[in-house]
């Protein structure tokens, strides 16, 4: 396979007949958009959206030192995760720098998923075999094993229900369960990148596009969409959520990140980084370099990742992610911000676009919360 050639999904046909605009994503022909990103973006919020997260990369660890394994090779408490269980993590360098973010299904007792994203999914294959020496365990590239469906907003569990005869209503969040939908044998996870409730279908990918569309059938009445990537950007960033390669980089630790909690030293042994994010982790406390906040405009234009942050002349920050918000109505925008300015409420903070400084006001995260 050449380098220029791109990665097809399991629903590529469908996206083209649906008159999806497709994008480049760590090497895999994505759609981007289907019709407008804020219809998209609106009917998540609001009803339903489907989507193909093919791209994202599955790793299979089992064996009996698995639980074992992940401890040592991630920062979280691995092993204490129930069977049927979700973790978010992240696995990273041995100077505490971040590799990914990763979500963690704990299949069996021996049997774990771990869903890297795109750009690092081989990254993260590579860091888990290398860390795997010694261990009575077996890592797995499973990326083409899976093809994964998201629908997501307030009514999925309508729309799935309508599909499957699993238990959806005593499926926690981060919770995942073997069943049934529509027919189609799935992983049904109760986890999602938008903010709102949702499910995540983990099938076999000759599965895809007949599950695709049973859930676009059961959808039809409630106002299910399909959904591109762009939306599943504003939708993630209104709930704070971070983007590896943005919020997210082997430059950062996660406690630089402000997600110091995901680090579980009471992990009984060592792991990759122990040393190094117990020195961030004091820092952090102490004299925190950067904080990541959320920033709201006060005009209309749209700040972008790399942007500078500045305050009296002087720069006090760099944006991370910024983007429209269909929800709030104004740009909004993720940056790591000097401690000095990082207090929601800070005034004078502005963002230098294209050499004009706009205000800018210092918010708490997440910018959107959904009501329970």
């Amino acid at each position: 396979m050449s380098s220029t050639e791109l990665r097809h999904t399991a629903l590529d046909a469908v996206h083209r007949s649906l008159g999806a605009t497709m994008t480049d994503f760590a090497g895999w022909d994505m759609p981007l958009r289907y019709g407008s990103e804020r219809d998209e973006h609106n009917a998540v919020r609001t009803k339903a959206g489907l989507f193909d997260l093919s791209h994202m990369g599955e790793i299979t660890v089992t064996g009996p030192q698995a639980a074992a394994l992940l401890d040592f090779a991630l920062v979280g408490n691995i092993g204490a995760v129930k069977t049927g269980r979700a973790r978010y993590t992240m696995i990273c360098q041995a100077d505490g720098g971040i590799l990914d973010d990763l979500i963690v299904y704990r299949l069996a007792e021996t049997e774990y998923m771990v869903v890297a994203n795109a750009s690092n999914a081989q990254v993260v294959l590579d860091a888990l075999t290398e860390r795997a020496a010694g261990f009575d365990a077996e890592v797995r590239d499973d990326r083409d094993a899976y093809a994964l469906l998201a629908v997501q907003g307030p009514e999925s569990p309508g729309i799935l229900g309508s599909l499957t005869d699993a238990d959806l209503d005593g499926l926690k969040y981060y919770a995942g369960l073997p069943g049934t939908v529509a027919g189609v044998p799935a992983l049904i996870a109760r986890t999602g990148y938008t903010g709102e409730d949702g499910f995540e279908l983990f099938v076999k990918p000759e599965h895809a596009v007949e599950l695709w569309q049973a859930l676009t059938k059961a959808g039809e009445g409630v106002g299910l969409v399909p959904c591109g990537l762009s939306c599943r950007d504003t939708l993630r960033l209104e709930a704070g959520m971070p983007l590896y390669g943005h919020e997210l980089t082997a430059a950062l630790t996660p406690f630089d990140a402000g997600l110091g909690r995901v680090v579980k030293f009471e992990k009984e042994g060592d792991f990759v980084g122990r040393e190094a994010l117990a020195a961030a982790a004091e820092r952090a406390e102490s004299a925190p370099p950067r904080v990541l906040v959320g920033l709201v405009a006060e005009g209309r234009r749209v700040p972008r990742a790399g942007f500078q942050v500045v305050a009296d002349g002087t720069v006090v920050g760099e944006v991370t992610s910024g983007a429209p918000s269909p929800t709030l109505g104004k740009p909004i925008a993720m940056a790591y911000v000097d401690a000095a300015h990082a207090a929601p409420g800070t005034p004078g903070v502005g963002v230098d676009i294209r050499g004009t400084h706009e205000p800018y006001a210092v918010v708490a995260l997440p910018f959107y919360k959904r009501q329970k």
